[in-house]
């Protein structure tokens, strides 16, 4: 587990409205709080913090973590499509692009990425599962 700061500087943004610390810090609060199930304030220093560091792969995943996780879909499938991009082994960016896409309601695209995961780690039953469902449902649609 990621251990953050304590005190007054757990809050997202101090009072000039910049996070205080370096980037490690604002991505170890940013952890902190979405462990803590706060990933709309988690979002607000992992973004800063992947705006510091754009190339950071875990700066990045955690970002769109919180964002799934705070319900910002769209905004969570640009950012697992970024990690995708900069490196196409990284079966969980897959896995949470297709999520994303899902929710976002794009259903039909929500496939691809999900097949890519499941293909790359079978032995994922949350994978192979969540292609399962959006295959369903693409075929209940189209018997309709």
């Amino acid at each position: 587990m990621i251990q953050g700061h304590s005190g007054s500087e757990d809050s997202p943004a101090d009072r000039g409205g910049a996070p205080a610390g370096d980037v490690y810090d604002w991505y170890q609060r940013g952890m902190k709080l979405l462990q803590q199930g706060s990933p709309a304030a988690a979002c607000a220093l992992l973004e800063r913090a992947a705006e510091a560091e754009p190339d950071s792969r875990s700066i990045r995943e955690a970002l769109a973590r919180a964002q799934f996780n705070s319900r910002q879909y769209a905004q969570a499938a640009e950012s697992f499509r970024i990690i995708v991009d900069a490196n196409p082994a990284e079966d969980y960016a897959y896995f949470g692009l297709g999520l994303s896409l899902w929710r976002t309601g794009d259903i039909e695209a929500a496939q691809e990425p999900l097949a890519i995961a499941a293909a790359m780690r079978p032995d994922q039953r949350h994978y192979v599962s969540a292609l399962k469902s959006v295959r369903a449902t693409l075929r209940a649609r189209r018997a309709m």
